[in-house]
């Protein structure tokens, strides 16, 4: 695995300033830049793992921290392991600034990440890929909608609420997407039911978009994030070569 670098940044917007991390191979060369949507907890240690593994891989990876009007990372404070007693409390705290990112704040966000990578010395080429977990998924495919020159890739693990009923709903964003598109839905996953599932799939086909969506059989929402009681490592790595094939193909 290639030697990595990750600094602090910071990211203008027309909000104010995102905290975010930047993770890249340390021999300072331009590599393909991948946008990371984290899940609600935002950037910590355990993302930090995940993008330095992606950078490891060739890759110059942005994390922001889409909650950042709300604070910096992490917004609240984070045990070290999230476990299941743990989860309804920080949710409970993380949700008001859940609610306050609108669509067109994240947006937004995400025009302003695409061209800090863009003037970004170690990140190369015109296009990226956005990659999304948890909340970072409909993130990822509201970000892939918008900016659809800029977008090769979308990739969204364990999202939730991705195709509801609502007319804001992130699906909707797949008519404009050029990227190449996977999604990997956890199992058992209530905030993505069968018929939103089916409905995303739906869409992906009626938009001619080229994409693969897969159920993990048996992972629960989460299954990604070794910091936290619903981590699968067999889906988790799964993950990984699907994420790093798509990468290949695209970028």
């Amino acid at each position: 695995m290639t030697a990595v670098q990750g600094t602090p940044v910071e990211i203008g917007t027309g909000d104010g300033s995102a905290d975010a991390r930047l993770a890249h191979p340390a021999d300072g060369r331009p590599r393909p830049a991948v946008l990371l949507w984290p899940d609600a907890f935002g950037p910590r240690p355990s993302l930090d793992a995940m993008a330095d593994r992606l950078a490891g891989a060739g890759y110059t990876v942005l994390v922001p921290n889409a909650l950042y009007r709300s604070g910096r990372a992490p917004v609240v404070e984070l045990p070290g392991f999230i476990d299941p007693a743990a989860r309804p409390d920080l949710l409970g705290r993380l949700r008001p600034a859940m609610r306050a990112l609108t669509p067109e704040m994240a947006v937004r966000d995400a025009g302003a990440h695409l061209r800090w990578l863009a003037e970004c010395p170690v990140a190369a080429g015109d296009r990226v890929a956005v990659v999304g977990y948890c909340m970072g998924a409909a993130l990822a495919l509201r970000t892939a909608g918008a900016f659809p020159r800029r977008v090769a890739a979308v990739a969204g693990f364990h999202g939730g609420n991705l195709a509801t009923d609502e007319p804001d709903s992130p699906h909707l964003a797949v008519r404009d997407l050029t990227a190449e598109v996977y999604f990997g839905h956890a199992d058992e996953d209530p905030s993505l039911p069968p018929e939103q599932r089916e409905r995303l799939a739906a869409a992906l086909a009626a938009a001619r978009v080229p994409h693969h969506c897969e159920v993990y059989a048996g992972a629960r929402h989460g299954f990604t994030q070794a910091d936290t009681a619903a981590y699968d490592e067999a889906a988790a790595e799964r993950h990984w070569a699907a994420l790093l094939g798509l990468l290949g193909r695209t970028l």
